[in-house]
């Protein structure tokens, strides 16, 4: 007989809250993709996603600096997050024809270096958005690489869909 393992106290309604802002994020993305379309620049989505996440009073930070920890030092190398909703989700922002391993690898090491739980990649250059979607959950449960180590080398060579730590799922916003 298997012994059943018990969540950490709280988690349950951690992941609650972190599926909640999720849903309220893609729903958001959606009616803006609604009205909008496929076809315009990403900073013009980013401007409706976030005029839509405050109409409904959803705290979020856009274009967040995210530096690298090396040999002890945290640097700026540019990186910028497109969206941080509720201090718990990244959203990226893409227009392209369609996403590639290095858009969901680049999400992968924001959500390392920030140590945030959850990621969206949003593609709104579809037709319909619910092709455009998906969630990663961070499961890493070390500490966020600071010395000598970036999250770019930690991902090296690792099999994004057979990691236990990271999981990349489709979003199925007709479930919502």
């Amino acid at each position: 007989m298997q012994e059943a393992k018990s969540k950490p106290e709280g988690a349950g309604r951690t992941e609650s809250l972190e599926n909640a802002l999720t849903e309220r994020i893609i729903g958001a993305a959606i009616e803006v993709h609604r009205h909008l379309g496929p076809g315009l620049l990403e900073s013009a989505y980013e401007e409706c996603l976030c005029f839509e996440l405050r109409r409904s009073a959803v705290p979020h930070e856009r274009q967040v600096a995210l530096p690298v920890f090396y040999k002890g030092n945290s640097l700026n190398c540019g990186y910028r997050m497109d969206l941080v909703v509720g201090k718990r989700v990244i959203v990226e922002i893409k227009t392209v024809e369609g996403t590639l391993p290095v858009h969901t690898a680049q999400l992968l090491t924001y959500l390392k270096l920030s140590g945030l739980p959850i990621g969206l990649l949003i593609n709104f250059n579809v037709p319909v958005l619910k092709k455009g979607l998906k969630r990663i959950v961070n499961h890493y449960t070390g500490s966020v690489p600071t010395e000598g180590v970036s999250a770019t080398s930690v991902l090296s060579g690792v099999d994004l869909q057979k990691t236990p730590r990271l999981r990349v799922s489709a979003v199925n916003p007709e479930a919502l």
